[in-house]
């Protein structure tokens, strides 16, 4: 009789499999199922962040930032939203304090081309790039992320630690404006150098801290929907779209034995009177799907142009080389169709063929040249003029 192997917490990646296993074997036996801590996923990694530029965008208006102090002593814990000041910064302590900016992807390149390295999963997957610096002993405290991430070391090193026990307890602190568990039992404990990755599926209790000196942790998180968020936004979309003549009725109506009796009937009239996803056909599901996964979560949303560009004006542009670059927020999906494909971008919904759509989901700079199709010269005007893509003209030497 042989014995299946237990699975290992442990692996070393390298180049060519950063996982340290296939993909297919990651999802297979990691994804949303067990942690995985792997070694060197990203060998001779170099942050493509540095800690000054990171807090510069704190600064910024419309990132979504936070300064959180920890008073080791009193165990107090201190947070700040963003945007922060120059004074904040000089405020600080010299050790157990953090520094969180979300979406970091959406405002530096560099930041966005590591998710080249996550295509194995879903784009609609993705929610953003929250990229944390601490001082040594920083941290937010042990708490549970309902969503996947991957903790990948960009600096220094991180003292993780995690719980792999279900039935571990999971109430909040009263006393601290952070979620923070008020049982943390770990049972597993590494210290991540730059290039080590932690992978974390949802509901597992998990704690870092910045060990020996400045650190920088980069995580990419997976958009993770509740079932609430998913049922209150179908009833929003249904509701819409259901005509009024539509309602609760009884023709089968049977003298009432009971005056006020809610019965099994009447229940079952209720069922048949409300088609949620069960009931729905393949073509409404996918159309409320598209909207909203790419609606969902986007702290912002982007901006027509202050004039419309006309069909003839982008199509000398192109002509000329110019390119469309997709804007940081706007966040793609697609669907078959009977006749071709529907795109979604932000919520918003545009009929195309199935291959522009791919193109359009897959890359983030188009140079389209000349004698496009007419729909899809019509779709690329229609993502310009809704702000989606913006044109960038050829530089000439």
């Amino acid at each position: 009789m042989t014995t299946s192997r237990p699975l290992p917490l442990e692996v070393r990646g390298s180049t060519r499999l950063p996982l340290g296993m296939t993909p297919a074997q990651f999802l297979r036996d990691y994804w949303q199922k067990r942690p995985l801590l792997i070694r060197q996923a990203f060998p001779d990694f170099v942050s493509p962040i540095a800690p000054d530029d990171l807090a510069g965008l704190a600064l910024e208006e419309s990132a979504l930032s936070r300064l959180i102090i920890h008073d080791e002593k009193r165990d107090r814990w201190q947070v700040k939203s963003g945007p922060l000041s120059e004074a904040d910064f000089a405020s600080t302590p010299d050790s157990n304090w953090t520094l969180l900016v979300q979406d970091v992807d959406k405002w530096d390149a560099d930041v966005a081309a590591l998710l080249q390295d996550f295509t194995f999963l879903p784009s609609w997957r993705l929610d953003d790039i929250m990229i944390s610096y601490a001082e040594p002993g920083g941290g937010v405290g042990p708490h549970v992320d309902q969503y996947d991430v991957f903790l990948l070391q960009g600096l220094g090193q991180r003292h993780w630690a995690i719980s792999t026990d279900p039935s571990a307890p999971k109430d909040f602190r009263p006393d601290v404006e952070l979620k923070q568990l008020q049982h943390f039992d770990p049972d597993h404990e590494w210290l991540l150098e730059p290039g080590d990755m932690l992978y974390l599926p949802p509901g597992v209790p998990h704690d870092g801290v910045a060990f020996g000196g400045p650190c920088l942790t980069i995580s990419v998180g997976m958009r993770a929907p509740s079932q609430a968020e998913l049922t209150g936004d179908l009833a929003d979309y249904l509701a819409e779209r259901l005509p009024d003549e539509l309602r609760y009725g009884d023709a089968d109506l049977t003298p009432a034995k009971a005056v006020g009796e809610i019965d099994r009937a009447a229940l079952a009239r209720l069922r048949q009177a409300m088609p949620f996803a069960a009931g729905l056909d393949d073509a409404t599901l996918a159309d409320w799907f598209g909207r909203f996964i790419t609606r969902y979560r986007n702290a912002q949303v982007p901006v027509p142009p202050d004039k419309p560009v006309t069909e003839a004006a982008l199509a000398k542009q192109l002509d000329g080389g110019a390119r469309l670059l997709r804007h940081p927020w706007a966040r793609m999906a697609w669907t078959r169709v009977k006749r071709g494909a529907t795109l979604f971008v932000n919520g918003h919904a545009y009929p195309t063929s199935a291959e522009l759509a791919e193109r359009m989901c897959s890359e983030r700079e188009l140079s389209p040249g000349k004698k496009l199709p007419a729909a899809e010269a019509a779709l690329l005007l229609s993502l310009v003029n809704d702000g989606h893509l913006v044109v960038r003209k050829s530089r000439r030497r």
